[in-house]
């Protein structure tokens, strides 16, 4: 489990708790039932008519992934990717089929035998980045089903609170229900407010780190294929790979499997 989402998530609505209680407040009292279903319930629908049903539903489902701890570790694809390397190097391309046995990932082994077939670098290329193009549109739908919910969550809550407005404001006869009134209208803009800025955008920017993350990943996986495939000095491609890695963790990787 990625503790860091649980942790930001819980904390985050724990310190909105803590603001509460602090002054003393009654925490019941920022829970109205109208105000949840103006604010919650609108932005959902807002969400559901801005996408197809099948996205809306992956939209939702798709909060797990923010706490699934990533497997995709790109130091362990370059020692793989060099492993490869060198059995192409003792054995000849052939022999990769054989080594694609021991990999799971199904992009990986897909470039394997598109190298073992023969096909063309720059097919193989082709193949590969279009692949690459259709996963990540396909999680900028997911990224997008979780931007535009933190969208309408505000917008939903300043409608709740203008609706609460005007029912005051047709009921200005009894002055002490108007500060409870006001209290109740402000609520929908809280709501929304946390919808946006406690939920929605934080899960958004974290699938987009971890898309960033493993379009680095497939990219290393391509760029070591072609290396294999030309026939590069196992060396040669680890200096190659490493350099999609920030400075800090390369030296940490590898070193290396790459044998002259």
């Amino acid at each position: 489990m990625d503790i860091t989402s649980l942790l930001g998530i819980v904390l985050g609505m724990a310190m909105v708790i803590f603001g509460i209680l602090s002054n003393k407040a009654d925490l019941f009292g920022y829970i109205d039932v109208a105000s949840v279903i103006i604010t919650i319930g609108g932005s959902i629908t807002g969400v559901l008519g801005s996408n197809k049903l099948g996205d809306f539903i992956n939209g939702f489902k798709s909060i797990a992934l923010v706490f699934k701890e990533d497997a995709m570790d790109p130091g362990e694809v370059i020692g793989n990717v060099i492993n490869l390397a060198n059995v192409a190097r003792k054995e000849g391309l052939l022999a990769l089929e054989e080594a694609s046995n021991d990999i799971d990932d199904p992009f990986l082994k897909k470039g394997i035998m598109l190298v073992v077939d023969g096909t063309d670098p720059e097919l193989v290329r082709g193949i590969l980045e279009t692949e690459l193009t259709c996963l990540e549109d396909r999680h900028k739908k997911v990224i997008g089903f979780w931007e535009k919910w933190a969208e309408l969550g505000p917008a939903w809550g300043m409608i709740g609170t203008l609706i609460g407005l005007v029912n005051m404001l047709n009921n200005m006869e009894d002055a002490s229900a108007i500060g409870p009134a006001m209290a109740v209208a402000l609520l929908t803009t809280l709501y929304g407010s946390m919808i946006a800025n406690w939920l929605c955008t934080p899960i958004a920017s974290k699938m987009k780190v971890n898309n960033d993350l493993e379009i680095i990943v497939k990219d290393v996986m391509v760029e070591g294929l072609l290396s294999i495939q030309a026939g590069e000095n196992p060396r040669v491609i680890e200096e190659k790979l490493k350099s999609f890695l920030s400075p800090a963790i390369r030296d940490s990787v590898g070193t290396s499997g790459g044998e002259e």
